[in-house]
């Protein structure tokens, strides 16, 4: 559902991808009859030009709704917060 969400909303088609997967991978992703790996997910975020957890975000959302997207990153900050990760940049 994400990956139909932003393709549509960027404008593209699913023969716009075919330098990232085949038309019928691209569709079996958004029927949901496919699970993408990680560097897949990747690379179709880069050929829909968001950010991978942009891609994500939405695919755990309820609805494809701000108000859905924004509790899921809510939860992900919160968890991430709880590692004690030091703040700043750097790695």
């Amino acid at each position: 559902m994400a990956l139909r969400v932003i393709r549509r909303a960027r404008g593209y088609t699913q023969e716009d991808f075919s330098s990232v997967s085949s038309r019928t991978y691209i569709s079996s992703l958004e029927r949901g009859t496919k699970s993408p790996t990680l560097g897949k997910v990747e690379q179709i975020a880069t050929a829909l030009n968001v950010h991978p957890l942009t891609l994500l975000a939405i695919s755990f959302a309820t609805s494809p709704s701000l108000d859905d997207v924004s509790v899921v990153l809510a939860e992900v900050q919160k968890e991430v917060a709880a590692l004690g990760l030091p703040s700043g940049g750097g790695g």
